[in-house]
């Protein structure tokens, strides 16, 4: 199982594709899952662009740390991963919580990306009417586990027309038993580190990188609204609606956005 000792934390991450003198992308996913909400990007990609993917701390394969869980300190992972790798300056794509990572890590360490591709996230602090929906998921993990609630928590991470799609049944009963599986402590202090993140918008405004920005049209986590202002904040940013999307556009309309990363990337050379 490779891991990666960094900022005193063992980051489990997989490197696959092109070789090491490739561009690199690196993928850091949303809150609830790991790396593999990127198997689809990474097989569209890897013969091109070498992919490493990461899990977060406590979530995944990378194991529960006592503290770290804020955005900084993710951002921190990030910036530590990638110099450890020796894959600066690459492309990096977040996703929600991911994206929370990315742009502090394009505002404050620019030098270390060649562009930001931010699917699914916000630029704002939690809104305050989601923290006591958060507040409740916390709990229910400490007490009785993630299994019991993962099916109500299925319809905010997917949009509608993935979860009502009968020919995608098994997809969702994979996905639900991956939420299912997270270690209940990770989740919790992942939760914490979300719901008390502040707004970076006035550090965005001077990230001067090529950016993408992908929205996911059902996403009801985080609404598309925040998406295009994150795109109208930072400039030259580029907006990309996902049609038929909803939270985790990478697995419910895989096909679109390898479309549109694979053109935005391909832009820049």
């Amino acid at each position: 199982m490779p891991t990666i000792r960094v900022n005193g934390v063992e980051l489990y991450y997989e490197d696959t594709g092109a070789g090491s003198n490739a561009e690199t992308i690196v993928f850091s996913h949303g809150l609830l899952w790991s790396g593999r909400m990127f198997d689809a990007q990474v097989a569209a990609l890897k013969d091109s662009y070498r992919c490493v993917t990461y899990d977060h701390r406590g979530q995944g394969r990378t194991p529960v740390t006592r503290d770290g869980y804020d955005m900084d300190t993710l951002a921190l992972d990030a910036a530590a991963l990638i110099e450890a790798l020796g894959v600066a300056p690459c492309h990096f794509a977040g996703l929600s919580m991911g994206g929370f990572v990315g742009m502090r890590l394009a505002a404050r360490r620019p030098a270390l990306l060649r562009s930001l591709i931010l699917m699914e996230t916000s630029a704002d602090p939690e809104p305050a009417e989601n923290i006591p929906r958060y507040r409740t998921l916390a709990r229910a993990a400490r007490w009785i586990g993630l299994r019991p609630v993962a099916a109500r928590v299925m319809p905010i991470m997917f949009g509608k027309t993935f979860m009502r799609d009968p020919a995608r049944a098994a997809e969702r009963a994979e996905w639900q038993r991956r939420m299912a599986a997270n270690n209940r402590t990770g989740i919790i202090r992942a939760l914490g580190g979300v719901i008390t993140r502040t707004s970076v918008y006035d550090e965005i405004a001077g990230i001067r990188l090529p950016t993408l920005v992908l929205a996911g049209e059902e996403d009801v986590a985080t609404p598309p609204e925040q998406a295009r202002r994150i795109a109208e904040c930072i400039p030259g940013a580029r907006l990309v609606p996902i049609p038929a999307a909803g939270h985790t556009s990478s697995v419910e309309q895989a096909a679109t956005v390898n479309a549109a990363l694979w053109g935005f990337l391909e832009s820049l050379k």
